[in-house]
């Protein structure tokens, strides 16, 4: 697994492949390899391993179709990039998504969340998350620099698809920043991370703001499908309710078109639905 992983880390290199996305491919791989049994004989995997691979994990791991698709993206990339052997699109095809609304929360329910929190670096989190509608991993890749008060934007580099943005800041989230820096910082540079990981040099880890949303939504009582992520699609809904033009949204939230964020976006407003009168009050 070495020689191939350092294979992929210069493809990834020579793409400038986001830090995100490398890690995610290289965990999968792991999982897949490990699956195979292939060790240092990779080369001799088939798209028939890759086959009964995707049935276990639809079958036995029971993953949605979403994650199983991620998975072969992943497979597809070291199977044809680093292999150098020809893909068949028919033998391994990726699975039909079910696209499910996401749970909004009440904004009430938003600001439950936020009041929960434990500490200062908490709150600062989830206030960037629904203050900015910034992604999890975004969020935990902040630096001191991203943060600029005097035009109140945060600053998102090398985000999804490798793309740059500014999305809004808000007052709200500003005050709980600076407290926040106040009580853990007595001097910064640009390039140093606004959450610091637990090891040197590291960022706050993802899985630790997913948990931390976790035991708040648990310890709430609220509903169960409400994630960190979910977060993020409450800032668009609620940003729409509130007129927003849609164009300002997709670019806050780094959306490649404006169809993406209306298409998800637009139908989950609750205001979409006000002033339609049902036929059963009109009869009475």
């Amino acid at each position: 697994m070495h020689h191939y992983t350092k294979e992929m880390h210069l493809f990834f290199e020579l793409r400038d492949t986001p830090a995100s996305s490398r890690e995610a491919y290289l965990r999968r791989l792991k999982a897949f390899l490990e699956f195979t049994q292939a060790g240092e004989h990779a080369s001799d995997i088939t798209l028939r391993d890759v086959q009964e691979y995707i049935l276990y994990l639809k079958q036995e791991k029971g993953l949605s179709a979403g994650s199983i698709n991620n998975y072969i993206s992943a497979i597809r990339f070291f199977y044809t990039h680093i292999l150098g052997k020809e893909w068949d699109k028919k033998q391994v095809p990726r699975m039909k998504r079910v696209n499910k609304l996401p749970v909004i929360p009440s904004r009430q329910d938003v600001k439950a969340m936020l009041t929960a929190a434990v500490n200062l670096k908490h709150k600062a989190v989830l206030a960037l998350l629904y203050g900015s509608g910034l992604r999890v991993s975004e969020v935990a890749r902040l630096k001191m620099g991203d943060i600029c008060s005097k035009t109140m934007r945060v600053r998102v580099e090398n985000a999804k698809h490798g793309t740059n943005r500014y999305t809004i800041l808000s007052q709200h989230a500003l005050v709980l920043l600076r407290d926040y820096y106040r009580a853990n910082f007595t001097s910064c540079k640009p390039d140093d991370w606004l959450f610091p990981g637990r090891h040197p040099g590291e960022h706050l880890n993802v899985k630790s703001i997913k948990n931390t949303l976790l035991k708040i939504r648990n310890k709430l009582g609220l509903d169960a499908r409400i994630s960190a992520h979910t977060l993020r699609h409450a800032f668009a809904t609620h940003c729409l309710e509130d007129g927003t033009d849609p164009v300002f949204i997709q670019q806050m939230l780094g959306h490649k078109t404006l169809k993406t964020t209306t298409d998800f976006y637009l139908h989950l407003t609750s205001k979409s639905l006000l002033g339609i009168m049902s036929p059963l009050d009109t009869v009475r």
